[in-house]
């Protein structure tokens, strides 16, 4: 139809997918908390539709005191307790219980590597990677540096970061960027 935007084809009329594509999607994000938060929601999100995640999103960013790290980290078992009672989240205690390991283990990263952001962005080389798909089914739900991402933070001790989630994250935080060619975005991240 002309003069309507071309947009990736899992967008759908939702609102809220449609600005989360239009915004967010695919944009290099170099934010160790938001970083944090999107490993985080994720995660949350295995098994689960993204659609889902962004509903709870703002209770995610409530529950976890804005994905602090170094507050995130501190959570107690008695606070996971109360997380899983909290309605306005995946209340999925494998799941809460990451976000607090993962924490734990960013704050060591940032040690390490000096920011969560500089260890994530060195297996691309400190750039996006910038495909040419013309549809959403010739994008891999896994690659060669996702697998990679993902051995690496395995061996580190983080959950709920396999491949196929360590390629979600990777789209999401413009690490690659899979807008599809005919997308509106598409030139613009």
């Amino acid at each position: 139809m002309p003069g309507k935007i071309q947009r990736c084809s899992w967008v759908s009329d939702d609102p809220l997918m449609t600005a989360y594509h239009d915004e967010e999607w695919g944009v290099p994000l170099h934010d160790d908390q938001r970083l944090f938060e999107f490993l985080v929601l994720e995660g949350a999100q295995a098994g689960l539709s993204w659609s889902t995640v962004l509903r709870k999103r703002e209770n995610f960013r409530k529950a976890f005191q804005g994905f602090d790290p170094a507050i995130v980290a501190r959570l107690t078992p008695r606070d996971v307790e109360r997380l899983m009672k909290n309605e306005g989240i995946i209340r999925n205690r494998l799941k809460i219980g990451s976000a607090v390991t993962n924490a734990r283990l960013v704050l060591a990263i940032q040690k390490e590597f000096g920011s969560f952001d500089a260890y994530l962005w060195h297996f691309v080389g400190n750039k996006p990677i910038r495909r040419a798909f013309n549809r959403h089914g010739e994008i891999p739900a896994t690659t060669e540096v996702s697998e990679a991402l993902s051995r690496d933070m395995k061996k580190r001790g983080f959950k709920f970061v396999g491949s196929t989630i360590c390629y979600a994250f990777m789209q999401a935080v413009g690490m690659v960027n899979d807008h599809v060619t005919e997308c509106f975005r598409y030139g613009k991240v």
